[in-house]
């Protein structure tokens, strides 16, 4: 590597300079490129990956500013198999993460990132969690031979100068992030469209707030802000500091002005597991019979929750755009992702239309004569392979969305009200219902789960339970972050209201009971009613159910022995139900609240 190569650093933090040294000297590229987050670079970026034939530029027309990139076959979607919690004890990472002795994995690490980036450029891209100087917020470093990751983290975090300012003011701890695609190029050696490597580590280590990530340039493996950041190791700082981060969408439910003209917004957020809807939840258009009502966008993806000086649990999106799920949304699904997504978007693994343009499953209803696959073979309608990989993606400035709220950067964040959990059930669970306390609540999330789909491996119609939807992102023991929660309110002066919600219940024919999807408004306003201790409910057995007159049907005929059905709470289903939450109680039990033991045991009891 050349000398000047690490020539004037624009930052003075010393540590900084060099621990980019010292993983120069590991990994040997042959440029240092400090990113400044301008306008400028990302485009010289991007045009550099439309060269190196990464990018597709999509017609300037009709998709201004947008980019399409192909990924290698083999490198798609998360790797939850290659992915480690190495914390100093296998007992702190608990059986529901893959744990390595860190001592080993990192010996593992620095053989595979030795010499890993010669013939590339290491970019070093200083982001921000959060607004930038937020006391919510947090700052992280990445070091990456990929341009697909530097562009699309100018769309996912705060990135750049202003970040280098804020690491120089050294009073906020810097997460360091290691990332290689694991392709070093020789001297001469052509280069290819993806670059990866069939072996592929994602690691965290929780007690050095490290993150090494070798082998994918793809999403959460390589975007390390995201799930690797924002989740993995901010809930071990969370858990250390006493705050929360969770896998959940923010929205706030305005409601028409009074006659006084004042409005009234309530801020909830949302857990539910993928292919759940979380996109189309956290963006949705009011039905017809709620005039003058607005949902507005905080976040579609992680919440960072904090209490305030006063006991009020706020939030913040950590995070600066959407990195959504393409096939599925559509003008009539999700019109406001789809407006989202309109310009300076780049888009992967989706189809390539003739005119330049993006096309996928479910994006309109018939699909058009011809496009080029997202492998970049020749497609028709006839052809039963997708035209788009299933786990296409769009990663679209959040700034863009039509109903982004007005306050999704306020630093200090917004009042949280009441938690959703809620999963694909199409048995059992009722289509809403709040839980009677907050220990119940946290047991209710603890719970719940999504069965099978033939998108997951396994058998169909079995329920993955997936705590909170935190299962794969947890960075510590599953029970020990229950534990947190519980303990979490202690300090508050308002306990926000905990619900289920399933808008997946299926009736003896097959069909889905509840039409979906902006009709889920009406049980959002039951929910935000009940917080605001306007709504009446009934009791059962699991918690507190709507009457079918609690909800506002204006605009919507739907019956009221289908709304029974919908809510019926079946006493021998929930028994089996029951006994399901005892295989994943018995996985932690060592380290299980006895709350959640002593809200099994009284859930029987009412059975």
């Amino acid at each position: 590597m050349t000398e000047n190569a690490i020539a004037a650093p624009p930052t003075t933090n010393k540590h900084l300079i060099r621990w980019v040294e010292k993983m120069a000297d590991l990994t040997q590229p042959d440029r240092i490129h400090w990113i400044d987050g301008s306008q400028a670079e990302y485009d010289f970026l991007c045009d550099q990956l439309v060269k190196a034939g990464t990018f597709t530029k999509l017609n300037e027309k009709l998709w201004p500013g947008c980019f399409l990139a192909r990924s290698s076959p083999n490198d798609v979607a998360r790797v939850e198999d290659r992915t480690f919690i190495c914390s100093l004890s296998k007992d702190t990472a608990g059986p529901t993460n893959n744990w390595e002795e860190p001592f080993v994995m990192r010996k593992k690490l620095k053989q595979l990132f030795r010499g890993a980036m010669r013939g590339r450029t290491m970019y070093v891209l200083p982001y921000s969690m959060g607004p930038i100087g937020g006391p919510m917020s947090q700052i992280g470093v990445q070091l990456t031979d990929s341009p697909y990751a530097v562009v699309n983290m100018r769309i996912m975090a705060r990135i750049g100068a202003p970040v280098f300012a804020e690491i120089d003011k050294d009073e906020k701890r810097v997460v360091p992030c290691m990332h290689t695609v694991g392709a070093p190029l020789e001297p001469g050696e052509q280069d290819v469209p993806w670059p990866c490597n069939d072996e592929k580590y994602i690691v965290h280590f929780p007690e050095t707030r490290e993150i090494w990530s070798y082998g994918s340039g793809y999403g959460g493996n390589a975007l390390l802000g995201k799930k690797c950041f924002a989740l993995r190791i901010a809930s071990n700082i969370a858990r250390d500091e006493g705050w929360m981060a969770e896998h959940m969408l923010i929205v706030g439910v305005e409601s028409p002005a009074d006659k006084n003209g004042k409005r009234e917004k309530t801020y909830v957020a949302a857990a539910f597991p993928s292919a759940c809807g979380k996109t189309n939840f956290a963006m949705m258009i009011p039905p017809a019979g709620f005039d003058g009502w607005k949902v507005w966008t905080v976040g579609d993806d992680i919440a960072w929750i904090k209490p305030d000086e006063t006991g009020q649990l706020r939030a913040i999106n950590p995070e600066a755009g959407f990195f959504g799920v393409a096939p599925g949304t559509s003008a009539k699904t999700n019109p406001n992702a789809m407006a989202t997504l309109a310009k300076n978007t780049i888009f992967t693994n989706v189809a390539l239309t003739p005119d330049g343009g993006v096309w996928w499953e479910g994006m309109t209803d018939t699909a058009p004569a011809e496009l080029i696959d997202w492998r970049g073979n020749k497609w028709t309608p006839a052809m039963t392979t997708p035209a788009a990989h299933p786990n296409g993606r769009f990663t679209a400035p959040a700034r863009q969305c039509p109903t982004i709220d007005p306050g999704w950067e306020n630093p200090n964040g917004v009042p949280i009200s009441a938690f959703l959990f809620g999963g694909r059930r199409p048995t059992t669970l009722p289509l809403v219902y709040q839980a009677f306390n907050w220990s119940a609540g946290v047991y209710v999330g603890a719970t719940m789960g999504s069965e099978t789909t033939a998108a997951t491996t396994g058998a169909v119609g079995k329920v993955r339970r997936d705590p909170m939807a935190m299962l794969p992102f947890c960075g510590y023991h599953m029970g020990d972050y229950f534990r947190h929660w519980l303990k979490m309110q202690r300090n508050l002066s308002a306990t926000p209201r905990v619900f289920h919600v399933n808008w997946f219940r299926k009736g003896a024919d097959g069909r889905f009971l509840w039409p979906g999807y902006s009709e889920n408004m009406r049980v959002l306003k039951w929910i935000v009613d009940r917080v605001r201790g306007r709504a009446m409910g009934k009791e059962t057995p699991i918690g507190w159910t709507p009457h079918f007159d609690d909800i506002n049907w204006q605009g919507l005929d739907f019956p009221r022995a289908t709304f029974d059905e919908l809510q019926t709470v079946d006493r021998d289903q929930w028994r089996r139900e029951v006994m399901g939450h005892e295989e994943l109680f018995i996985l932690l039990h060592d380290h299980l609240p006895p709350e959640m033991i002593y809200e099994r045991e009284l859930l029987i009891c009412r059975l």
